[in-house]
């Protein structure tokens, strides 16, 4: 009701407008059946007859009617998108201002160019100078892309591509009026749009991934345009045709478009090659069809030159445009096929350099993390970017470990890398301070929040840590002990009760080890790790955490993340909520700053902007909680009252968010089949 209610507010023109229209349509009768039978339609309509007979109020009248009467399912979208749209965004005045505009120069436009070639002897030209037309859809697509012009890098360069090639294919294949008439106010608006302060952005020259997907959109267009083409037959200004297209012509071109296009979207180079040599190829046949068109005339195998020129213009045109672009774009296709030679790093970063980028920059809670098999390096900034690479995605793990205030410029070097190595860039479990100097036009959503527990003056009062202090006092009741211990130094005993213990943990869950930001057993091995267990009076384990070294710019250590979390069946029943407070109370003692419990993946306060993702995230949460109990673990650190740091995912624009989607279910789950994925998804989706 709320939602309803603000759209009467901010689009009365919109609303007005289409009952008006409708009311209109339904008492003419041209809702109904064509109103070009009606015997006062040529009163309404535009057109170059209308003009030439002085009817020139039909300026204002014609976008009254639609024409014919299946146009009305047609435009109604379009009325309600563009101009509902253009009112939300720029009020009601601007948009009728627009809306009249765009119909009138559309229609003037239109029936200007026909006078124009009057004298020439062009039968699609003479049949569009005795056609009428009306409707509102030049308005609605002049305010269409005015609002167009509102939208955020690089979606608007994108739409204005988009609406502009539909424009250009519906007049050269299409060819009636109205096709005229929307491809002159299309091209005005998006000149106008383009020119005015008002709505100028500073577009500059697309990127590498722009041109990508520029060259790609534009294979898949002419691949369905030869498509349409080979099978419906149209009469407009490349002539009269059915069919219109060569079928091996036409499924040669198909066939090799569908092998190249997904190569020109990662920007391999052979794509590119293979793209102009089909480009050419087609000009050049059709360079050398015109010139047969002398020869073929005078000896009576064709009729009329059109048979030959109207067959392949339109599509030469395309090609034409095509190889342009690929020329333009030359230098963003250098992706080598091979992936093992797709390194974002020309030089290799060992073990030893990740340690010394650590222990000289520092890091965030999650940079230890860099140090685990599995990740691959770059340098940059005088620091170091762990990363992984799944599904043509590059994820930066956490912060880059690089020098204080180098964050941006680092992220900044590695998308680069990333996109000239064909992969698509992001950064994911990213601080608060990386998102604020993330490249620009990058967006950001909140995919887990870190819970801090500050460690100065740490004490266990109070009704807050009730459930901590009754674990610590019970544990000395039942002679439980903590210690806090480097793995690999205790004896083998205790290392085989902590593999025993993580592997049932493990199995109970149907599907493999997490990985990524999630340890295992091997990573608690490593030296600069502290683990604490819980062991009681016959030396039997109970339970096991390990912390993650928090190194500060200075060298030393400032906190301790948390990260493995296994407990024995039938063990100590509070012995995560003994092992993490003996660990705080450890740290603290020793002139630690902080403890981070980590962050639960896809976890966030309900306070956090809600949006169409937001949704989406939460509903994969919601399906995955059986298997890994995220947001049970999320409530379960409440009992150690942390504040909350949120931590990002950063992408370039929701157009990648599938792929690294699809990238870090392999990032987190890199030993699960399919099959273990469906298999263990079943239950949760059946609720």
């Amino acid at each position: 009701m709320k939602l309803l209610l603000t759209g009467l507010r901010r689009m009365p023109f919109m609303i007005a407008f289409t009952l008006g229209f409708l009311l209109i349509g339904v008492f003419t009768g041209a809702i109904w059946s064509p109103a070009q039978d009606k015997t006062w339609f040529e009163m309404v309509a535009t057109g170059l007859p209308s003009f030439a007979e002085g009817r020139w109020w039909t300026v204002f009248t014609s976008p009254l009617i639609a024409d014919p009467a299946f146009a009305y399912l047609s435009i109604l979208p379009l009325i309600i998108g563009g101009i509902g749209w253009a009112e939300w965004q720029f009020g009601s005045l601007r948009t009728i201002g627009l809306f009249i505009a765009g119909h009138i120069v559309g229609v003037l436009g239109a029936a200007g160019i026909l006078a124009l070639l009057t004298p020439v002897d062009w039968h699609w030209s003479d049949q569009l100078s005795q056609t009428l037309d009306a409707g509102p859809s030049c308005g609605a697509f002049t305010t269409l892309v005015f609002a167009i012009a509102t939208l955020p890098s690089p979606w608007r360069l994108r739409a204005r591509l988009a609406i502009g090639l539909w424009a250009a294919i519906s007049v050269l294949y299409l060819g009636q009026l109205y096709d005229l008439e929307h491809a002159v106010a299309i091209t005005i608006a998006l000149i106008v749009s383009g020119v005015l302060p008002a709505f100028r952005h500073p577009e500059g020259r697309p990127s590498e991934r722009e041109w990508r997907l520029i060259a790609f959109a534009g294979l898949i267009a002419i691949g369905a345009i030869q498509i349409i083409d080979l099978a419906v037959p149209y009469d407009g200004p490349l002539g009269q045709n059915a069919p219109v297209a060569s079928f091996v012509d036409v499924a040669v071109d198909v066939v090799i478009i569908a092998l190249i296009a997904n190569g020109v979207r990662i920007g391999y180079r052979v794509a590119w090659v293979a793209t102009v040599i089909l480009g050419l190829f087609n000009v050049v046949t059709t360079a050398l069809s015109f010139a047969l068109v002398p020869v073929l005339t005078s000896t009576d195998v064709i009729a009329s030159p059109w048979e030959v020129i109207g067959l392949q213009l339109a599509p030469t045109l395309l090609w034409v445009a095509m190889l342009v672009v690929m020329f333009a774009a030359r230098g963003a296709f250098g992706v080598r096929m091979r992936r093992s030679r797709r390194k974002l790093s020309p030089t290799p970063v060992d073990d030893a350099e990740v340690r010394a980028a650590l222990h000289a920059h520092g890091g965030g809670t999650l940079s230890w993390m860099a140090t685990w098999r599995g990740n691959q390096h770059m340098a940059a900034a005088d620091g170091v970017i762990a990363y992984q690479a799944h599904a043509g995605v590059a994820i930066v793990l956490g912060d880059p470990i690089v020098p204080t205030g180098a964050e941006g410029e680092a992220l900044d070097a590695f998308a680069t890398s990333a996109q000239r190595a064909g992969f698509i860039p992001c950064s994911f479990s990213s601080s608060e301070s990386l998102r604020q100097a993330m490249p620009e036009g990058w967006r950001s959503i909140v995919v887990a929040e870190d819970t801090i527990v500050d460690l100065p003056g740490l004490e266990f009062r109070g009704k807050a840590w009730g459930a901590v202090r009754t674990a610590i006092n019970r544990a000395a009741r039942e002679e439980v002990q903590f210690r806090m211990v480097r793995l690999a130094d205790e004896p083998w005993s205790v290392r085989a009760q902590v593999r025993a213990i993580s592997e049932q943990w493990t199995g109970d869950k149907g599907l493999p080890e997490m990985r990524f930001t999630l340890g295992t057993v091997d990573d608690a091995m490593d030296p600069e790790v502290a683990v604490g267990i819980a062991v009681d009076a016959e030396g039997s384990l109970h339970g096991v955490t390990s912390w993650l070294p928090v190194y500060g710019s200075d060298g030393t250590v400032t906190g301790w993340t948390l990260d493995l979390m296994r407990r024995r069946d039938g063990g100590f029943g509070p012995v995560m909520e003994f092992l993490i407070g003996a660990s705080a109370q450890h740290f603290s003692e020793q002139g630690h700053a902080f403890i981070s419990l980590s962050g639960a993946p896809l976890v966030r306060t309900e306070t956090t902007e809600a949006n169409a993702i937001y949704t989406v995230l939460d509903r994969i949460a919601q399906l995955i909680e059986p298997l890994y109990g995220f947001r049970s673990l999320h409530k379960f650190k409440q009992k150690f009252n942390p504040r909350a740091e949120p931590m990002h995912l950063l992408y370039r624009d929701e157009g990648d968010l599938p792929r690294i989607g699809m990238a870090l279910t392999r990032a987190y789950l890199p030993d699960a089949s399919l099959h273990d994925l469906v298999a263990s998804a079943a239950p949760a989706l059946r609720r």
